[in-house]
């Protein structure tokens, strides 16, 4: 069975299945314990009494996992699946490769004392078996020894032919001491120093004789299910570790998918020919090419020579030194377990080296399949602890420091720094899951405490989930808890970051969060800061509404359709809120500009120009210049009056481009009312970003005053109604009042470098 996989792989690598010229194909040494239980477990369901239904099945067996083994390898390369393999993790496979280990180690002690592995138990009886008697600790001592040996010269010799002279080099010492000893082959034999083959002379095809399908008992095999899955498991996680690391030592270039694919079909003829899985073997083929045999005709030669071997039967291992296979089984064994203890000890973390040895442990003491899950349950639990103590809050931090793209009047900029302190930020990132969530339901309950509060109340909790790639039932249950504490106290949490019908926005409006009263969603972190500095300016605006509505005879305010956010005109009493507002207002807003504009308060146009809506029947740009400069000193109003005839008034309706990006300037806008929007592009790699004006600003300054290039597209969003200074006219206003665009040109300049600070304010606060 062993020589026919290693033919048919060795083939199929061989005649163009495999990327590597001189691929060697062979069963995997660390499935051994699989077969072990697959045949022991077949046994004990048929009982041993029935030894021809027992060899029948598990013969079956053995092909069946082949097949298996081969549809997957099959699947996943046609799927070109084979790097998803990839991602399970490595330190699980370590653990089962150390439990391997010890079971060759178990197996090298059996072997050398002749007894069978079921009979090797841990107990003090095994252990005086195995010390106690004088020949049992000469048949195993000196094979454990030479494997040490072994291992102690490769350790500082490295040459690729060591290991084979040495292997072969210990028979020949063997049968020199026998010569000279002048022992008989029999006695050997009886003695358990050599291999006892009996007499048989059987050809190489009996082994098929022993199949019959009548014989073959179902319902074992189907008992064997979840062992055959464990070792397709086992069986899967090699090649697609194995082909990039091959391609590394080799310095050549291979596809993981076909050799996948390759894996399917020499797994698959294998079980067609009752023959056990079979893979390329990382370290034969490394030593292969070591030695020259990187060729297909060296890769054919070898399957040649094997096939020599299966014709010559098993009678030469009659004269094989046990302790020559026994030396060879515990190098094996030393390795893998040296791989999975020692060489890991310094590369994984305390939690992982601890799954490995808890794998070790289960697959000795217990079952190997047993120690597998184990150690999937183990990385589960590891990972939830893990990933429970690292953060998942990136940033808490008040809106001080989170300010809209939007250019807005000086007076309204100052007013909104005052109070986006009653607005909080909290930014998170990676999965909210029921490990980490509990973090973010206590920071955000930390905010409404009492002591808190009182230091400093807030209006709105601005949750921004745009690094958050998804979030489970328990994260979405707490956010409803701390909604409910919120509205009590009549904080609004604004989401940001989503969509509602992306994974997190589904999660979300699962448990009905997003339809509760006190909550806002927005795709962009931009838009929802817009949106709680709009909702400041309204709340402002409506508590002014009797006041304008008395002294501001051209305005006229129609029934608002949507509901505030909050509202001033409560009473004041013991509401630090609405008290901050209010100073914050009168600090600001009321005390900006000449009355008329604070008796207007047209600050609000930009909100809903249909809202909202402003009439002048009188077109004077001296109230935008107003709200546009007010904030860096008083206007004259006669040095500003020759500059109405240099303007010119625009009505530019929602959607017209006013320029393009790289457009040549053609002069500079102040805006009396509406929204222009204007669109930067960075780099191809990097998201663009959009900044919003409203009435009272300017528009296209810097590329006008400097004669570049516009460096971005500016749309109108809302109809508006501009002033444009074009670049003649400017030309000639340096001319014909030089004073006077010397002191235009000042105030422009101070408001650029105040909108643009801005802009960087909010495209960092985006990060």
């Amino acid at each position: 069975m062993q020589t026919h996989r290693t033919i048919i792989s060795q083939l199929v690598y061989t005649f163009g299945g495999s990327g590597f010229a001189g691929a060697n194909g062979s069963m995997m040494i660390e499935v051994v314990p699989f077969f072990h239980i697959l045949a022991s477990g077949i046994a004990s369901e048929i009982g041993e009494d029935k030894p021809a239904e027992i060899i029948s099945t598990t013969i079956a067996a053995f092909a069946l996992s082949s097949i298996l083994t081969g549809l997957t390898f099959f699947a996943l390369g046609a799927l070109r699946l084979g790097v998803v393999i990839g991602f399970f993790p490595r330190h699980i496979l370590v653990g089962c490769i150390g439990g391997v280990g010890v079971f060759l180690i178990e197996t090298g002690l059996a072997v050398c004392a002749r007894i069978d592995d079921d009979e090797f138990e841990y107990n003090f009886e095994t252990l005086k078996f195995f010390l106690g008697n004088a020949h049992t600790l000469a048949l195993w001592l000196p094979a454990f020894l030479l494997a040490v040996l072994l291992r102690a010269i490769t350790h500082r010799y490295h040459h690729q032919l060591i290991f084979p002279a040495y292997f072969l080099a210990i028979p020949a010492i063997f049968y020199i001491v026998v010569a000279i000893a002048r022992i008989d082959i029999g006695t050997l034999r009886r003695t358990g120093w050599v291999f006892d083959m009996g007499s048989s002379s059987e050809p190489w095809y009996t082994f098929y004789s022993y199949y019959d399908l009548k014989k073959t008992s179902l319902k074992a095999l189907w008992t064997t299910l979840p062992t055959q899955f464990a070792l397709l498991f086992f069986n899967i996680l090699h090649p697609p570790l194995n082909v990039p690391a091959l391609a590394v030592s080799l310095n050549e270039d291979v596809d993981t998918n076909k050799e996948l694919i390759a894996h399917g079909y020499s797994n698959l003829l294998a079980g067609a020919f009752g023959s056990v899985p079979n893979y390329l073997v990382y370290v034969n083929t490394l030593l292969f090419y070591r030695v020259g045999g990187g060729t297909r005709l060296a890769g054919f030669l070898l399957a040649v020579f094997t096939v020599f071997l299966l014709l010559l039967g098993t009678a030469p291992i009659g004269f094989i030194p046990i302790m020559v296979v026994g030396a060879l089984i515990f190098v094996l064994g030393i390795d893998l377990v040296k791989e999975a203890l020692w060489d890991t000890r310094r590369r994984v973390s305390r939690s992982e080296y601890i799954t490995i040895a808890s794998i070790m442990v289960c697959m000795t003491l217990w079952d190997f399949v047993i120690g597998v899950l184990f150690g999937i349950v183990v990385s589960c639990f590891f990972f939830v602890v893990q990933n429970s103590q690292s953060r998942s809050i990136r940033a808490l931090y008040t809106g001080e420091s989170a300010i809209s793209a939007v250019r807005r009047p000086s007076a309204h900029r100052e007013y909104i720094r005052a109070v986006a302190k009653q607005t909080m930020v909290l930014k998170l990132q990676g999965f909210l899951f029921f490990g980490t969530i509990t973090g973010v339901e206590e920071a955000i309950r930390k905010l409404v405490e009492l002591a808190e509060w009182q230091r400093n109340p807030i209006r709105f909790l601005i949750i921004d989930l745009s690094l958050v790639v998804g979030v489970d039932m328990s994260s979405a249950e707490a956010f409803v808890r701390v909604q409910r504490i919120l509205a009590a106290r009549s904080v609004t949490m604004v989401f940001s970051g989503f969509t509602v019908d992306s994974a997190v926005g589904i999660a979300l409006q699962s448990v009905g969060l997003l339809e509760a009263d006190y909550v806002e969603v927005f795709t962009a972190f931009t838009d929802a800061v817009e949106w709680t500095e709009n909702a400041y300016l309204r709340a402002w605006f409506n508590s002014q509404k009797a006041e304008v509505d008395s002294t501001a005879k051209t305005y006229h305010a129609p029934p608002v359709r949507k509901k505030s956010a909050f509202a001033l005109g409560e009473s004041f009493a013991n509401s630090p809120r609405r008290v901050q507002i209010f100073n914050a207002a009168g600090r600001t807003i009321a005390q900006g500009g000449p009355p008329t504009y604070r008796a207007n308060t047209s600050f609000i146009l930009f909100l809903d120009e249909a809202e909202y809506p402003f009439q002048d029947d009188t077109p004077d740009p001296f109230m935008t210049l107003t709200k546009a400069f007010s904030s860096y000193g008083e206007l004259d109003r006669e040095l500003f009056r020759p500059l109405v005839s240099y303007l010119k008034r625009m009505s530019v309706p929602e959607g017209l481009v006013l320029w393009q990006y790289g457009d040549e300037s053609d002069g500079l806008y102040l805006i009396e009312s509406g929204v222009l929007r204007a669109s930067y592009k960075f780099t191809d790699h990097t998201d663009g970003f959009e900044e919003s004006m409203v009435g009272g600003t300017l528009a296209g300054e810097l590329s006008a005053l400097s004669g570049l290039p516009r460096n971005a597209t500016c749309t109108v969003e809302r109809q508006a109604v501009l002033w444009k200074l074009s670049i003649e006219d400017l030309r000639r206003l340096e001319v014909d009042h030089p004073e006077l665009a010397r002191t235009f040109s000042t105030l422009i300049l101070k408001a650029a470098k105040i909108d643009y600070d801005t802009l960087l304010s909010a495209l960092a606060a985006r990060q």
